[in-house]
């Protein structure tokens, strides 16, 4: 296959993580005027950023498992095409229940192209230097995506309104579609009749159900813990709870029937007894749930207790997006030459550095002095364990399931970003308001940036224990990203 053939592949597959990223960097500097413009509640300005992975993560594995039987092209431009739509849909809402909503919906349109990105690569891109770099870009454009929308969502908020940044967004989804059309590569082609019956024999159904209901519900939970922590006191939610919790079991042990009748399961319970694959999953999780915490945080730190406007705070937060990508690329480039122990265990450290200095900053200090070194340092472990990640998971599954691969990893990691987000805003919104002395004052810049450092202090806890599952998980894990003859 040409290099112009490769490129073009990467762009399209890579092109919707990045206009998605991009959404998602307007969402963060422009939320506190957004919640304004729609009456969006102080206790609900969370849930735009936290529910678009929750409901990612909660049908990337069905998503993945439909894919490797339908076919990685079609389901992607689907998807595609429907985080288009989605995107769009955003920058029309006029509630804050509707910003919610499609929201979700994107999330769930993006399910669909992020596993079959990484199996349209592991498919189409010849192991060695050349998938290192393709992985790298799936990778690198979601920084780069997010930094953009920083940059242009904050001049645009401050000038035209923050509306224009998701019309930019959903119309460059749709010309990416039409690029994708051309560019994604054809597929063996079967009937509808043969498409019909694979979706019926070849995909556990039961299992994706099973996950999806628990993910779902473990997902509403953590939204409403979110608003008030006192939430998990009402019977309806005391009775979901029980049942997500329930149908964790229940999904384990149907995965080991299906698993052991040789029939089809949606994640094998042998693939756990892989240590390097469990620690890689479990390090992903903390560390992208704290990647996405300091992104939100920051931004409100800057704006809500420094006062600065959301062009101001985006420039602020534009070094780790810059960090973030640079780390991406250097990794795809370096991989088959340095052991991944040493890369993951040594950004882990200094990535807990990002949080540390924020949990001790005090809003008077000059950006220089502390703030600006949290922003480099803070990307560091999430970007290069993204791209080791997706290198480790490729190479242990098979090539038919390529997709399913690329579910899982992307699964643990979105499914961290929702965790971290609602475990960090229920910390901060309880410490914020055990400090405020009335419910009057719980907004102000004081109040507020004793529930940030908690926030942030909690985010440099699970750093540490991301670091010690590497140090203890990871120490045979070697070179990865190596050619193969």
């Amino acid at each position: 296959m040409s290099t112009w053939r490769l490129a073009n592949i990467i762009l399209a597959v890579a092109g919707v993580s990045f206009l998605s990223s991009f959404a998602t960097g307007v969402l963060t500097i422009g939320l506190p005027q957004t919640a304004i413009d729609i009456k969006l509640s102080e206790d609900l300005i969370f849930w735009p950023s936290s529910v678009y992975s929750l409901a990612s993560g909660s049908c990337l594995l069905l998503a993945g498992s439909v894919a490797d039987v339908v076919g990685n092209r079609p389901v992607n431009l689907i998807g595609c095409f429907l985080v288009g739509c989605f995107i769009l849909a955003c920058g029309l809402a006029r509630t804050g229940i509707e910003l919610i909503m499609f929201r979700a919906m994107q999330g769930v349109a993006v399910s669909l192209c992020l596993p079959t990105s990484v199996a349209i690569v592991s498919n189409s891109v010849p192991n060695g230097r050349t998938r290192n770099i393709a992985f790298s870009c799936l990778g690198f454009v979601q920084p780069v995506g997010f930094s953009v929308g920083l940059v242009l969502g904050g001049l645009m908020l401050d000038t035209v309104g923050w509306r224009l940044g998701y019309y930019i967004s959903g119309g460059l989804t749709f010309l990416l579609f039409m690029i994708s059309v051309k560019a994604l590569p054809a597929e063996k082609k079967t009937t509808g009749r043969d498409v019909i019956t694979k979706l019926r024999t070849d995909i556990d159904w039961v299992g994706g159900f099973v996950s999806c209901v628990s993910l779902c519900l473990f997902s509403y939970i953590l939204a409403a813990l979110t608003n008030d922590i006192s939430n998990i006191k009402r019977p309806v939610n005391i009775t979901l709870l029980i049942i997500a919790v329930a149908l964790v079991p229940v999904f384990i042990l149907w995965e080991q029937r299906q698993e052991r009748r040789g029939q089809p399961a949606l994640m094998p319970n042998s693939l756990w007894k892989n240590r390097v694959f469990t620690n890689i999953c479990l390090m992903v999780m903390f560390a992208w749930g704290v990647c996405n915490v300091m992104e939100l945080f920051c931004s409100l730190f800057f704006q809500k207790v420094q006062n600065l406007n959301a062009f101001e705070a985006s420039i602020r937060i534009l070094p780790s997006m810059i960090v973030g990508s640079i780390c991406q690329l250097s990794t795809g480039l370096l991989i088959h030459r340095i052991s991944a122990f040493y890369l993951v265990v040594g950004s882990m450290i200094l990535s807990g550095g990002g949080p540390l200095l924020m949990a001790v900053i005090d809003a008077r200090w000059p950006y220089w002095y502390d703030a600006f070194f949290a922003q480099l340092l803070a990307p560091l472990s999430a970007d290069i364990l993204f791209t080791i990640g997706l290198l480790v998971v490729s190479d242990l599954f098979p090539t038919r399931t390529q997709a399913l691969a690329g579910a899982v990893f992307n699964t643990v990691s979105q499914f961290g970003t929702s965790i971290g987000l609602t475990v960090m805003a229920v910390i901060s919104s309880a410490t914020t308001k055990h400090y405020s002395k009335s419910a009057s004052n719980s907004s102000s810049p004081d109040a507020l940036l004793v529930g940030y450092r908690a926030g942030f202090w909690a985010a440099f806890a699970w750093m540490m224990i991301a670091f010690l599952i590497g140090a203890f998980g990871l120490r045979n894990i070697g070179k990865v990203g190596l050619k193969r003859d």
